[in-house]
């Protein structure tokens, strides 16, 4: 989706995913090569008018991976809102921060969610999407030449939510 917000000093909302695959002999980051930027980053996008932030992740990750969110698990923290009684309740992101996007006077501001794996994608990837996907372990992450968020974001995921924070399926979203 193009942006939304094109004026100088605007901002789009957008959604990230970082997946984590613990199927290897350690976990590791999946990131692809971004299509324009050519660096290793997250899965993820722009919210569509007609989307919200969790349906956004669905449709982004189904995209660019191929994954059904069945296969999924969303890391939450222990200590959060479980229920609400009126409306849909998304899951917790673990970053939410806004940022220059490269090159433009415009800016982003994203959630991201980080989400466990322990197989491969069901699914294609999309036409138009790219194929170019690489695993990183911590150690390997932290020496990545990529955007600093990517990895300080990789790297929360990897060092603090996923021994400290609950796997709860994907698909108790909405």
């Amino acid at each position: 989706m193009p942006h939304l917000h094109t004026k100088p000093g605007q901002y789009d909302h957008t959604v990230s995913a970082y997946i984590i695959r613990t199927d290897f002999a350690e976990p590791k980051l999946m990131l692809h090569k971004h299509k324009k930027l050519g660096r290793w980053m997250q899965f993820g996008g722009h919210i569509e008018l007609n989307e919200n932030p969790w349906q956004a992740i669905c449709h982004e990750l189904q995209e660019e991976t191929g994954y059904q969110m069945s296969q999924l698990k969303v890391l939450q923290p222990p200590e959060r809102l479980k229920l609400s009684t009126d409306g849909n309740l998304h899951p917790v992101p673990a970053s939410y921060f806004s940022h220059p996007f490269v090159g433009e006077d415009h800016f982003h501001s994203d959630a991201g969610f980080i989400l466990v794996a322990s197989e491969s994608p069901a699914g294609a990837v999309s036409d138009g999407e790219v194929t170019e996907f690489e695993f990183f372990s911590a150690a390997e992450l932290a020496k990545l030449d990529t955007f600093a968020d990517v990895r300080d974001i990789g790297l929360f995921g990897l060092n603090t939510c996923l021994p400290n924070w609950e796997q709860v399926p994907a698909t108790d979203y909405n």
